[in-house]
């Protein structure tokens, strides 16, 4: 995200800025703790030289964070490029993302085991946190309402050791069709170690979190896991293709991810804002609501973005990519 954001900021300023005056990124690290990010929300709200943020990260920063945001007497817009729980939709007027919510990526994933790779029974361990609760209801609903069996659901933390006791149980009641891991990327690559020890060889499937899982044991640990995203790097159009390359030539040969896709796409749909609105809190959250109703939407390196009434992008899609040879590519077969 910041690499991303700082790359845009350095594009912005290049062409002369916004209206003549340069734009300043004010970096803040929220530990991905709620606690933090309380603070670090409350830090920025009573800055006034902020006018508007970009982030968090995740769900869980994201809906506190949220909250203060949109509160007291001079609120600023948080716009998201990755925050996914259902729950942040409508949270108040103030709070943004150009990210899919879990409904679309667990749907998305359900339908893809179903029908694409024929899944019959699917087993699920997904982390005991509002994205890893979101992702598995979504992808259960889903799966079950397309003739599927869910034959397990089974809660993790961080802090846990083994997914073998899961997997083992799993094992007793028949295997599964495909292995769904509704966790973040170390949680993933736990349950896909315990496979590899217990035999196992059940086809993997997971969401967006799972993004990094690529390098994992020098990209082999992880080669054939599917994982939904709302942005892969060799996502088609010129737009995005110049992206990539600039992100390459700024960080030593490296690629995005749908992370800092989309916190690159935040900051050039805000240079926008400030442009036409000017930099007033109020004024800038007001055009961003009619962002895509009222005023053009904005098309952005990882697609359409048009906010609807609860600051989300319905019509933002969810692609399925695959591991091979050390990196996530575009599923065809989707």
């Amino acid at each position: 995200m910041q690499r991303a954001a700082e790359l845009a900021v350095k594009e912005i300023n290049a062409r002369g800025g916004l209206r003549g005056r340069p734009l300043a990124l004010r970096i803040m690290d929220d530990s991905g703790r709620a606690d933090v990010a309380i603070r670090v929300a409350q830090t920025l709200v009573d800055d006034p030289e902020v006018v508007a943020v970009i982030g968090h990260l995740t769900s869980g920063t994201s809906l506190a964070a949220g909250r203060v945001y949109g509160a007291g007497r001079r609120p600023v817009a948080m716009i998201s490029p990755s925050a996914s729980s259902p729950d942040l939709s409508g949270v108040n007027p103030f709070v943004f993302r150009i990210c899919p919510t879990d409904l679309s990526h667990g749907a998305q994933l359900a339908r893809y085991a179903r029908q694409t790779l024929g899944a019959r029974r699917a087993g699920i361990i997904y982390i005991d946190d509002d994205y890893g609760r979101g992702l598995r209801l979504s992808f259960a609903t889903e799966f079950r309402r397309l003739g599927g069996t869910i034959v397990e659901e089974d809660p993790s933390l961080p802090t846990t050791a083994s997914l073998e006791p899961y997997l083992a149980r799993m094992r007793q009641v028949g295997g599964t069709d495909v292995l769904m891991l509704a966790t973040e990327r170390g949680g993933a690559e736990l349950a896909l170690r315990d496979q590899a020890h217990l035999g196992l060889r059940w086809p993997t499937i997971g969401g967006d979190a799972l993004t990094g899982i690529e390098a994992a044991g020098g990209g082999a640990l992880a080669e054939g896991v599917r994982l939904s995203s709302a942005y892969l790097p060799d996502r088609p159009g010129e737009r995005n293709a110049v992206f990539v390359a600039a992100y390459a030539r700024a960080y030593e040969g490296q690629r995005p991810d749908h992370r800092g896709a989309g916190a690159y796409d935040i900051v050039q749909l805000l240079a926008r804002v400030f442009t036409a609105a000017g930099t007033d809190r109020l004024a800038v959250r007001d055009y961003l609501a009619r962002v895509g109703a009222g005023v053009p939407a904005y098309d952005g390196v990882t697609g359409t973005i048009a906010f609807d009434g609860r600051g989300d992008v319905p019509a933002k899609p969810v692609v399925i990519g695959v591991v091979r040879d050390g990196r996530i590519v575009t599923e065809a077969a989707q």
